[in-house]
């Protein structure tokens, strides 16, 4: 991995710096981006070095693979920032569940956090999601981990069992998440989330219903692909329908009426059944969020035996970039006025069609080189470029494997897509930003360079 590499070749990423930030002296530091420099790697800690994050000390280990480029991200809160598109999708979903779903005080019903600090512990991350310890999801090509015990929230359901623990029946949380993953216009190792859960005592999800006295949340029996062992057959369907209605009154006020709308049977570690929702929308069906019924196990965990009860998540970016017509994840971090200035409206609801910014010339580079024998993924490779180019960097593809017949080693070849999204790149910082690329493959991956 790159962090254990780095602990071997500490000092390279001296003379990596000075290869990068030479983009060069006569250039004003935006020039490369967000400071486009293999030091970054500097953030992925030796043991005995010490992270401070948001107020507080993490000690580092083996486990410690952050980058800079992505511990720039952490505290930036886009979905807090008054009329960022991000901020205007959570305000809509806070409004209409606030309007929607009262108490019986005639006081919201469900209560919102969306301040809830990133780093969590990999308890709350995978254990308390009943997530077992061989899981793919957990390995640390996927993650960014600040060590061993505490790590960056891969998803909002990290704090499902805490605010479950804490008494709570019906809450939304809404927060930045961590996820190591391809480069493209779609992906970004920062996203944010929203979740919803909420749980039924016997007389709330039996009121209403003929004979709703007579019939029980729970029983002893089998699970199927229907329900779990722990519940009935009324009871998981009258939740089900309860779920799927509300995320229907959801989309349908976020998009309109007259959506055509679908449930795919899916898996997740932390509810069953498990449902995803597409939409068609302008003719293409989109997955915009998933859900399901939660595991008993979890809720009775969490101290709420005697109720059961539904949790959804979606992906914010996701659904702004399809309200709105937002063709490049990158734009959510754009501080340039004409990005930011379409989305101050006086209503949060008034539909907003972006206005592409006038799309620059790419520049395309590839890369080729022998993988070496063990500990290469290519999340490690995805994770360097970005931490090195930074939003210069539009795609990575991996266009070509090839395996030589009498070694058996084995190639890669990846096409990387340099696009500034505010002004023309040069030939010159292009490959400057290349060429440190490069040598941090070299140099931080035990890769051998056919370059």
């Amino acid at each position: 991995m790159i962090c254990s590499t780095l602990r071997r070749v500490g000092h390279v990423h001296i003379y990596l710096v000075r290869k990068a930030s030479g983009v060069s002296k006569g250039h004003h530091q935006q020039t490369v981006g967000s400071r486009p420099a293999a030091s970054e790697f500097a953030a992925r800690g030796a043991s005995g070095n010490v992270l401070e994050l948001l107020g507080k000390s993490y000690p580092q280990d083996n486990y410690s693979n952050l980058s800079r480029k992505v511990l720039s991200r952490v505290g930036r809160n886009l979905h807090n920032q008054q009329h960022h598109p991000l901020w205007l999708i959570k305000e809509r979903v806070k409004e209409h569940f606030y309007q929607q779903y009262v108490g019986r005080f005639g006081t919201p019903l469900f209560s919102v956090y969306d301040d809830l600090s990133p780093v969590v512990t990999t308890w709350q991350n995978f254990d308390s999601l009943l997530i077992p310890a061989d899981h793919p999801s957990r390995k640390k090509g996927d993650n960014y981990y600040v060590n061993g015990t505490h790590m960056l929230r891969a998803h909002t359901s990290a704090h499902q069992w805490d605010l479950l623990r804490a008494g709570l029946d019906a809450f939304l949380v809404v927060g930045d998440v961590y996820r190591r993953d391809q480069i493209d216009s779609q992906h970004y190792p920062v996203f944010h989330q929203l979740e919803g859960v909420r749980l039924f005592s016997k007389h709330e999800l039996f009121t209403g219903i003929k004979d709703g006295e007579s019939l029980q949340l729970f029983e002893q029996s089998s699970r199927s692909a229907y329900k779990q062992e722990t519940h009935t057959m009324e009871a998981t369907k009258l939740l089900e329908f309860d779920l799927k209605q509300t995320l229907t009154r959801l989309v349908t006020h976020l998009f309109g009426d007259g959506l055509d709308i679908r449930w795919v049977d899916c898996y997740f570690p932390f509810t069953h059944p498990s449902f995803e929702m597409e939409i068609n929308f302008h003719g293409e069906w989109l997955e915009v969020l998933g859900c399901g019924v939660m595991e008993q196990q979890l809720v009775n965990s969490a101290g709420a035996q005697d109720q059961i009860g539904w949790a959804f998540g979606l992906g914010l970016e996701r659904l702004a970039m399809i309200l709105y017509d937002i063709p490049d994840i990158r734009l959510f971090w754009s501080e340039d006025e004409r990005f930011l200035k379409q989305f101050r409206v006086s209503d949060i609801n008034q539909k907003v069609k972006f206005q592409p910014l006038s799309k620059y010339p790419a520049v395309i580079n590839d890369i080729s080189f022998w993988l070496p024998s063990e500990n290469y993924t290519e999340n490690d490779f995805y994770d360097l470029v970005r931490t090195i180019g930074g939003d210069l960097v539009e795609k990575v593809e991996l266009i070509d494997k090839f395996e030589h017949p009498k070694t058996h080693k084995t190639s890669h070849c990846y096409r990387i897509t340099y696009r500034h999204m505010e002004r023309t790149l040069s030939q010159r910082e292009v490959r400057r930003v290349h060429q440190a690329v490069q040598e941090a493959a070299v140099q931080l991956l035990g890769v051998e360079g056919r370059f």
